[in-house]
């Protein structure tokens, strides 16, 4: 389980810091120019830190679902060689899936345009503003979104039918209440994730009417809000780990 929190607060962290930069600019210093490759560089990372998060959200699913149907096997079955496994698996998807279309966006032709529309660089937004043929890249990247967070989705809901089937079978009430109790946090951090990433793409499909200030504090929404409250729902959910933050104050106050 703290292997699994690791991960989400890396993938948290590297975002975070992925938009810092121009974020900072913007609201600092009031500049909204950004080099072609670094606004290149930024929509990199800020991609492979969305689906890493996406994939961790899943392996935390399943991890949830062999600690309810297999508890005494628990250890066996997720060992460190499997963890290990599971978190290069992770990095090693988002890391090919976004090169090859970083890859594509670099041999295409551009507007002389610099100007930022959000306080980041996304992959749809450099797309608008090629003049060559950008109807690989487009498919490119839908295929990522379809293999990465679609699939992760898709999975994420098996995963949870399959939790509720086993709980379902557990024959005491309380046993059942304490087993679901345990995907309160990351049932949130879930949700969390996917309703503001469903926003966001609904308000660029079908928003064009809409004002460009819904757009912007849209996609803010989606790249900071969920990250910041990952560790307010972990903290809070988990004993262990609000114990621990509650024993850093109590040694402050003394």
């Amino acid at each position: 389980m703290y292997y699994f929190f690791s991960m989400l607060a890396l993938t948290d962290l590297g975002l975070s810091t992925t938009t810092l930069p121009t974020m900072f600019s913007i609201f600092k210093f009031h500049a909204q120019e950004i080099p072609f490759d670094a606004c290149l560089v930024q929509m990199y990372f800020i991609h492979v830190f969305s689906i890493m998060e996406s994939a961790v959200l899943l392996a935390m699913a399943f991890d949830h679902f062999v600690a309810i149907r297999e508890p005494l096997r628990y250890a066996t079955i997720l060992t460190n060689d499997v963890l290990i496994g599971i978190g290069l698996a992770i990095a090693g998807r988002a890391l090919a899936l976004v090169f090859l279309a970083s890859f594509l966006l670099k041999r295409l032709q551009y507007h002389a345009v610099n100007v930022l529309s959000y306080p980041f660089c996304l992959h749809q937004d450099l797309i608008k503003t090629t003049v060559s043929s950008r109807l690989v890249s487009s498919i490119y990247g839908l295929m990522v979104v379809v293999c990465s967070m679609g699939l992760d989705s898709v999975l994420l809901l098996l995963s949870y039918l399959l939790i509720l089937g086993t709980v379902l079978s557990i024959a005491s009430k309380a046993e059942r209440v304490r087993a679901l109790s345990t995907c309160i946090s990351h049932l949130c951090a879930m949700l969390t994730f996917y309703t503001h990433m469903i926003g966001l793409f609904m308000i660029r499909r079908y928003g064009q009417s809409v004002s460009p200030v819904v757009h912007v504090l849209m996609a803010n929404v989606y790249l900071l809000v969920p990250h910041l409250m990952n560790p307010i729902v972990y903290s809070v959910k988990t004993k262990q780990i609000r114990d621990r933050i509650l024993k850093k104050f109590k040694k402050h106050e003394v």
